[in-house]
């Protein structure tokens, strides 16, 4: 079983950047296997993908994000991470990291808030 605990989120100004974090436990061998993603969800809206990397390092996005958002993997250290620029007020929302395949798993969230 792998535990996902996600970091990072705080307020920041339209145009500024942040750097989630998604520090993985429990089992090394499960995430460093796993195709790994982000997810949002803001409120009165559902929860939507964000990108993934499969095990190796190949990533997609969500084209409200492309270009803007970066995720990467350290599998030594078992982290995720999103790197989010040019952050606009509709970015806001509560992140989730999410193991996705083959086994699925989710992290508690982390608040990110875009505001001047």
């Amino acid at each position: 079983q792998v535990q996902l605990v996600e970091s990072g989120g705080g307020l920041v100004q339209p145009g500024g950047s942040l750097r989630l974090s998604c520090a993985a436990s429990g089992s090394g061998n499960i995430f460093n296997i796993n195709t790994m993603g982000w997810y949002r969800q803001a409120p009165g809206k559902q929860r939507e993908w964000v990108g993934s990397i499969d095990s190796g390092g190949i990533t997609n996005y969500a084209d409200s994000v492309k270009g803007r958002f970066t995720i990467s993997r350290d599998n030594a250290k078992t982290t995720l991470y999103l790197q989010m620029n040019s952050l606009e007020i509709g970015d806001t929302a509560v992140y989730y990291c999410r193991g996705l395949l083959p086994y699925n798993f989710w992290g508690q969230g982390t608040q990110v808030t875009v505001s001047s």
